[in-house]
């Protein structure tokens, strides 16, 4: 395929996000020669620079971020790409000379317009690019997250943007969708036989899906204040990792067969009355511990707040896959680890049992630090006897190719210059999400009870570990055991 001559336009060019991650993924994929030579990057924001005055900028708070493949040569040939002009979203005059820049070029294949601001500026930015053209069927919209706070404001940004692009011209970001591992689970589950006749309700006794982070909200209390973790990472992160897991085999790898069956699944995820909310969810906020900050008395954060930096559910899918297995979404701020994982626990086979005394087996897929399927089983002990013991088989996706494996915005930003939309949300499932979140959020908003502590630096409050104790089901960590211990 060949590579699409481009304009990336990059609205927020001077913000925290575009140095930070942004500009690093163009770098990258400039530098494995990824990106049609022709290819540019237009930065605009409110700040009058110049485009120098802007590589000056990149140079000292985005180079930095650049941890492989860096090298002076191949970062003078990327700054070479780059321009830069101010706008005011609010200016309408403004958006006429970016047009203008735009259409001086000739021969561009695609425009991608990436809205790296705050949600309140989408809608007056798509109305003024479609006043002045910059929505004709080549230009691709970005949508960096959060889309909204709730249900009604997901659908209104959703209504103000198609008011102006097509559908198939908006990409809605997750990063955790241009994570390879998340990626890999199709081709895991649906391309092996050893792994799809067992992945159901008749042989998986439980699911889990953690995101879990050592860090607490450091200098970003004001914004996490507002938002919690069922906003920031659940209605998100966790739910895209739920329809990977859950999802059917789709008809193609065609981008709307893809997210038809994440649909599916969010569709079929039971509805929480508050009767249910109290009982199959958690919410939990970090209090000191030793020298770490409880979460009130981080910077910006009200002393009095309720906002959750916790939050657990157990969750089912009314589907013939999963009727009946329970699969407990969980993430957390300031935890004793920082871990992104799906566990699938299996059921224990009395025959099998009978015979070694052996517990069940357990898969493990971890996203984040490292990038691994973990297969736990049972081995013979070395020695005389028939004795078994646990073992665990690796597959270490880092190094099951020499192919070089990309960082998710890097992946993402291709993905979106070479106008393929599966790795985004699409509008009906993101706000199918949002319709399942919304019981949650107002029966918390409603609960006079404030979060359940938990120590900074902890595993989170003892109420999640009740949460699947009642099912007879244990947190991965907690129940781990040595693979060295003998079944009997």
């Amino acid at each position: 395929m060949s590579q699409p001559n481009f304009d990336f336009i990059l609205f927020g060019a001077t913000g925290d996000l575009a140095m930070r991650k942004l500009l690093p993924a163009l770098y990258q994929a400039h530098a494995a020669g990824l990106l049609n030579p022709n290819g540019r990057i237009l930065g605009v924001s409110r700040s009058p620079l110049d485009t120098a005055q802007y590589l000056a900028k990149a140079e000292a708070e985005s180079r930095i971020h650049i941890k492989q493949n860096f090298s002076e040569e191949k970062w003078a040939s990327f700054t070479a790409r780059i321009r830069y002009q101010p706008l005011d979203v609010s200016r309408p005059e403004d958006f006429a000379r970016l047009a203008d820049t735009v259409n001086a070029r000739e021969g561009t294949d695609c425009i991608v317009i990436y809205l790296s601001t705050a949600p309140k500026f989408f809608a007056p930015a798509c109305e003024h690019l479609a006043a002045v053209g910059l929505n004709a069927p080549n230009v691709r919209i970005v949508l960096e997250k959060p889309l909204g706070t709730d249900l009604e404001s997901s659908r209104e940004i959703n209504a103000d943007v198609a008011r102006h692009f097509r559908e198939n011209q908006i990409y809605r970001i997750d990063h955790y969708l241009g994570k390879e591992s998340l990626q890999n689970l199709l081709p895991l589950r649906f391309a092996n036989v050893f792994f799809e006749p067992v992945w159901n309700r008749d042989y998986i006794k439980s699911v889990q899906i953690t995101i879990a982070e050592t860090l607490g909200v450091e200098e970003r209390g004001e914004f996490y204040d507002a938002t919690g973790a069922l906003r920031d990472m659940v209605q998100n992160h966790i739910v895209q990792m739920l329809c990977f897991t859950a999802m059917e085999r789709p008809k193609s790898l065609s981008a709307d067969d893809i997210r038809d069956e994440k649909l599916k699944v969010i569709a079929a995820l039971k509805p929480l009355s508050a009767a249910d909310v109290a009982r199959y969810t958690v919410r939990g906020q970090y209090a000191a511990s030793g020298s770490l900050k409880g979460y009130t008395q981080e910077h910006k954060v009200p002393a009095g707040s309720r906002t959750e930096t916790y939050a657990a559910i157990r969750a089912e899918i009314d589907t013939p896959r999963w009727a009946g297995v329970p699969f407990y979404l969980r993430t957390g701020k300031r935890l004793s680890r920082r871990t992104a994982e799906i566990v699938l626990d299996f059921k224990r086979q009395p025959e099998n049992a009978a015979l070694f005394g052996c517990g069940a087996n357990r898969i493990v897929i971890t996203l984040q630090p490292d990038e691994t399927v973990r297969l736990k089983g049972f081995v013979k002990q070395a020695g005389s006897g028939m004795s078994a013991i646990s073992a665990e088989m690796l597959l270490d996706l880092e190094h099951a190719a020499d192919a070089r494996r990309a960082e998710a915005y890097e992946i993402l930003l291709r993905e979106v210059i070479d106008g393929r939309l599966a790795l985004f949300n699409r509008r009906d499932e993101l706000e199918q999400a949002w319709q399942w979140v919304m019981p949650i959020l107002d029966a918390w908003a409603a609960d006079p009870a404030a979060p359940h502590p938990y120590p900074a630096g902890s595993n989170g409050p003892e109420a999640a570990e009740k949460l699947l104790a009642e099912n007879g089901d244990a947190w991965a960590e907690n129940d781990a055991g040595s693979l060295k211990t003998p079944c009997r």
